[in-house]
């Protein structure tokens, strides 16, 4: 065998090596990723203590009024088949009502974990809420995590359904986290008139640059090859590849108002992504909270009055028409 078939076979093994082990570990990355093992309804205890360490006592004041039957349960089936669960609650004073919340959690969280904000719209702003499950968590069906790029399609149906229940022209969608990401991704949608405003916290750039980012942090790997196979395994299964499910691009089509808040520390999803996030939206009023040595998904509980002050004002300012 001349020395030229041996570099020829050589290169094409190895090649062929890359491609196997790249395709590997593809399939890992996306169950890794999307998979996650905290999640359904078997972890609902889990995410009532982190309701709990986030706002001691939420729980408490949920349950109460769960009890009461002022929070009910609602569960409607999705396009594909999937059973998916919300619960609701009127404003504390429903004739006074002031508008609807959409709050939306992040990733490996459910309805459960961001209560404070639930208690925060309706008791302090007198909103109306609708706290859904996403896919994958909570008492809600489906396969996998969808990281906001499907998500965003049920939460524009649960808007639908807060405002045929709720009858108030001022919807607001706040997510935190993958929630976040999920109301940015949502934003650059043909949307109803009475989606009014936005309130992202610390939501991730696209999928593939928070993946990207954990690889790196987790693993101390570059994106090429894992990213790149993984993605197209997600493009398989579920339908939608990591760079198609972006923030980013879906930010360069809102013209809504939208308030960005992100901690300074956040080292899950670093800081950077919200500036690219900001810097992506060109229509429609903008403002940027940087809520200082605040780490991930924990702006609220760094400075709860300013975080509350920020939103109130920004949400005020919609209403009455002074931004737009």
């Amino acid at each position: 065998m001349t020395l030229k078939r041996i570099l020829f076979w050589s290169a094409s093994l190895l090649l062929a090596a890359n491609c196997l082990t790249g395709c590997l570990a593809g399939k890992f990355m996306t169950n890794y990723a999307l998979k996650p093992a905290q999640h359904g309804e078997a972890d609902i205890e889990r995410t009532r203590a982190k309701a709990d360490s986030l706002a001691p006592g939420v729980m408490a004041w949920y349950d109460d009024l769960h009890q009461k039957g002022i929070f009910k349960d609602i569960t409607r089936t999705d396009a594909d088949g999937y059973k998916l669960h919300a619960v609701y609650a009127p404003a504390k004073d429903p004739a006074t009502a002031q508008g609807t919340a959409v709050i939306v959690h992040g990733y490996t969280d459910n309805h459960l974990v961001f209560m404070y904000l639930v208690r925060m719209y309706r008791d302090e702003f007198n909103y109306n809420v609708m706290v859904p499950d996403l896919q994958y968590f909570g008492y809600s069906e489906g396969v996998a995590a969808q990281m906001g790029w499907l998500d965003r399609l049920d939460v524009e149906d649960w808007a639908v359904q807060a405002h045929d229940i709720f009858k108030n022209d001022f919807t607001v969608v706040h997510g935190v986290s993958m929630g976040a990401a999920t109301a940015m991704m949502m934003s650059g949608d043909d949307l109803p008139p009475y989606i009014r405003a936005f309130v992202e916290d610390c939501g991730y750039s696209s999928a593939w640059d928070q993946f990207a980012h954990n690889l790196k942090d987790s693993f101390h790997l570059p994106p090429f090859p894992i990213l790149n196979s993984a993605s197209i395994v997600s493009k398989r299964r579920y339908g939608w590849g990591f760079k198609e499910a972006s923030s980013v691009e879906q930010l360069a089509k809102c013209d809504r108002p939208m308030l960005f808040i992100h901690g300074t520390e956040d080292d899950f999803v670093p800081v950077d992504h919200v500036f690219k996030n900001y810097q992506a939206k060109t229509h429609g009023y903008k403002e940027l909270v940087l809520v200082p040595g605040a780490v991930h998904a924990n702006s609220y509980a760094k400075d709860p009055a300013n975080y509350t002050w920020r939103v109130k004002y920004f949400l005020d300012r919609v209403k009455s028409g002074e931004i737009k």
